[in-house]
Order: structure tokens, then sequence, then C-alpha cells
């Protein structure tokens, strides 16, 4: 069968999904790792930013040799270090003695994986031929979500037949997503971003004020979402009492289907939409539904309370993208693998932030609120944005000239 820019696409959601499984199936284990491994609530917070520090070297050593290697070899290596990592994440707690050193181990393998795919993914897809490009981006970002739900649903079944003794096994099976889109990334068409002699080089490009704010969106869109989606889980468990199979489907799955439905709607009405607004008032939604899930009470509003931040941090992430890419049309793979790794510095940082501070009070949800810094801190930093680019108005031609002249060209 003759592969087309359409299997390219599948490849590219297949490849968001594979990244939801990386970033997503250890905070299900948690609970596990908590109880049987003897791993506290600070190493876990410890072992998440791990995992997006990983991510965030990563993105600089791929923002500077990606282009040399080519997509495809880069796309193919991203996956074939997915699989082994998942692998690990099953069989080397019974390989080490230290568990806690073996999970270090697979997560480490897992996020060189994962930090390839989040630089290439996107590129990739933006650079195959179309229009409506943000609206595409979301819709591409979204399999990360569509993704997220299929593990934690896929995952609970699994933990209901077998048993969360046989948990060794779920990573094992869940590494096949990766092993087979190895073989599909080797056949489908791709494209070049950016040709070699059209790009704007990056030291060019960081000098420019306007790219230091979409940079510190990036940091709070990953720090906003995954504070609550990593610790949502637990959070459900220990905070709110629920039982693992409850605190899963309400917690972080319901977090991912809003969150999915969000990148949805956006991506089949966005071009209907203004996407600096958008954004902002996802911003402030952000922020409150943080309030609902910490100030309430009642266990099933603080879980619609992590469900409702799922959909309001839908956007952030493929929306900063495509700002960029909006601004900065010449700026090529490494442009958007800067991006990626202010992405996973809030990735990182966001639920580390949350285990830090939930370890000085005492209390999950004492530390989640005070996660609502990252989205206080996007809503000023769209403002400027908004200011500085007269209502997202500006021209590339504009951003050239600023270039030039900040460099002195």
């Amino acid at each position: 069968m003759k592969m087309t820019y359409k299997h390219t696409k599948y490849a590219s959601y297949i490849g968001y999904i594979t990244q939801a499984i990386i970033n997503n199936l250890p905070p299900l284990l948690f609970i596990i790792f908590n109880e049987e491994l003897g791993i506290s609530i600070e190493q876990l917070g410890i072992l998440i930013s791990f995992n997006f520090g990983v991510q965030i070297l990563t993105d600089l050593i791929a923002a500077k040799y990606v282009d040399r290697i080519g997509y495809r070899r880069a796309i193919v290596a991203a996956h074939i270090f997915s699989f082994f990592g998942l692998i690990g994440l099953g069989t080397f707690p019974t390989l080490f003695e230290n568990s806690y050193a073996a999970l270090f181990v697979a997560m480490g393998i897992n996020a060189i994986g994962g930090g390839l795919i989040e630089v290439l993914i996107s590129p990739i897809v933006e650079a195959l031929p179309g229009d409506e490009k943000a609206s595409a981006m979301s819709l591409l970002h979204s399999f990360y979500c569509w993704g997220h739900v299929s593990v934690v649903i896929l995952s609970t079944i699994f933990f209901n037949i077998a048993g969360l003794n046989h948990w060794k096994i779920l990573p094992l099976l869940w590494a096949l997503i990766p092993f087979l889109n190895i073989f599909f990334f080797t056949k489908v068409p791709l494209c070049v971003l950016v040709e070699e002699h059209e790009k704007i080089p990056l030291r060019k490009i960081v000098k420019v004020r306007v790219f230091w704010l979409l940079f510190i969106l990036m940091i709070c869109a990953g720090a906003s979402e995954q504070a609550m989606s990593q610790w949502a889980s637990l959070f459900a468990e220990t905070g709110l009492g629920v039982s693992k199979n409850i605190g899963d489907l309400l917690g972080p799955c319901a977090f991912a289907v809003l969150m999915g439905i969000s990148r949805t709607i956006y991506g089949v009405y966005g071009s209907r939409m203004n996407l600096m607004k958008t954004i902002a008032g996802s911003s402030i939604l952000c922020v409150i539904s943080y309030f609902i899930a910490v100030l309430s009470v009642n266990p099933l509003i603080a879980l619609a309370g992590c469900a409702l931040c799922g959909f309001s941090v839908g956007i952030m992430w493929p929306g900063v993208f495509s700002l960029s890419a909006k601004h900065y049309p010449q700026g090529g793979t490494s442009m958007f693998a800067i991006l990626a790794l202010a992405g996973d510095v809030g990735c990182s940082s966001g639920p580390g932030f949350v285990g830090i501070f939930s370890n000085i009070t005492g209390s999950l949800k004492s530390g989640l609120g005070y996660a609502t810094l990252f989205p206080v801190l996007l809503i000023i930093c769209i403002y400027i944005l908004h200011q500085l680019t007269k209502g997202n108005r500006i021209k590339a031609s504009s951003i050239q000239c600023e270039i030039s002249s900040d460099t002195g060209e």
C-alpha cells in the first residue's frame, strides 16, 4: 500500500499516544510504588522531575542535531527508546536490588523517547501541506489526551482483571504501541519544515523579547497541566479518600477527556476563534479549577475541579506552539525543540513544585494550591504578549526586521 500524508498524520497521532503512555502510566502506579516498593511521595515527586528533566536535556540536544540526523531516523529512534523504556519499567524493578534506582533507569530511557517525540511530531505535522495550521496542531495534540484516557481506562480494566500484584505486565503490554509505530514511521512520507537556506538562526530568534515571552508561556503551560495531571490519581486516593478505580477514572481520566475535548473543539472550530484570547480565557478558567479542587470539602466537587482543569489547559501547549509558528514561520525544528524544552521545564517544575510544598505543609491539597502560581503567571504573560504584538496582528516581516535590528544586521 502506498503511504500518503494522511498516513503521516496517523503515525504522528500514534506518536503522541506513545508520549501519553510514557508520561501518564507511571502516575497510575504511584500508589503501588508507594505501598509495595516503599517509595515516599517526595521521592515520587523527584522521579517525575527526573523524567521531565531528561526530556529537557533531550530537547536541548535535539535542537542542535535533529536537522543533521534527519526526521525519519530521529523519530524512529524516539520510538525505540520508548519501547525499551516501557519494557524496563516492567522488568527493571525485579532485576535491580534498588527498586528506586531501577525506576530511574527505566524512566530515563522513556524520557529520551518522549523528549524526541515532543521535539519532532509537531514540526512533522506543521510541515505537511494544508491550511489551518493552528487547528491541525490542536487536533494533533488532542491525541495525547486520548492516549492518556486510553492509558487510564485500559489500565484500570487490566487491574480489575489481573489484580494490582501483576502490575509489572502492564508496561510490557503498552510497549506494543511504540514498537508498531517504529515500522510505521519507516514508511510514511515526511516533509521538511523549513529549507536550510531559509531558516532564521536560533541565535537571532532568542534575541527577540517576544520569543522569550513565548518561552515563559510554554513553561507555564507545561506546569499548569502536569501539576494537576501527575498528582490527580494520588490526590483522589489519599487526599479525597476514594478507591483507586474511582480515583483513576474521576481524576486523571476525566482530566484527560476534557483536555482532549477542548483540543478537539479548537481543532474543528479554531479558524473562528482568536487564539490569544482563547489562551487567556483558558488560563483564568485554570485558576478557578485549581481553587475548586483544593478548597472544596466535597470529594466529587474537588474531582470536578480536577476535570475542569483538564479542559482549561487543553489549548495552552498547542496554542503557544501555533503562536510561535505564526510569529516565526522560518524558525525551523530548532525553534520547536527550544519551545518543547520550555514546556518540559514546566512539566518538570510543576509536579516537583507540588511535591515540595506538599512535603512542607504535609498536605497534597496545599501543594496543589501553590501551583496556581503558574496559570496566574500565564495570564500576565499573555497580556504582555498581546500588548507587544498589538493584538496578535504582527507580521512575519516585522519579526524579521526586529531580528535584523537586534543582531545589528
